[in-house]
């Protein structure tokens, strides 16, 4: 299995000055624009459902 995949630019100012966060998983920290963010991956994307990520839970 492979490593995690790490973000290479900041998704605010698109500056590649990120570094992981202490908030938990998947926390990132920009220390140009100073923001902190999160990546969650959702899932793939289903061709049957119109290409959207999330299932109805009804």
């Amino acid at each position: 299995m492979s490593e995690r995949a790490a973000p290479f630019h900041c998704p605010y100012c698109g500056d590649e000055d990120l570094r992981p966060s202490e908030a938990g998983h998947g926390s990132w920290e920009c220390h140009s624009c100073r923001r902190a963010f999160q990546l969650k991956f959702l899932g793939l994307l289903s061709t049957t459902n119109g290409g959207t990520a999330h299932e109805s839970r009804d």
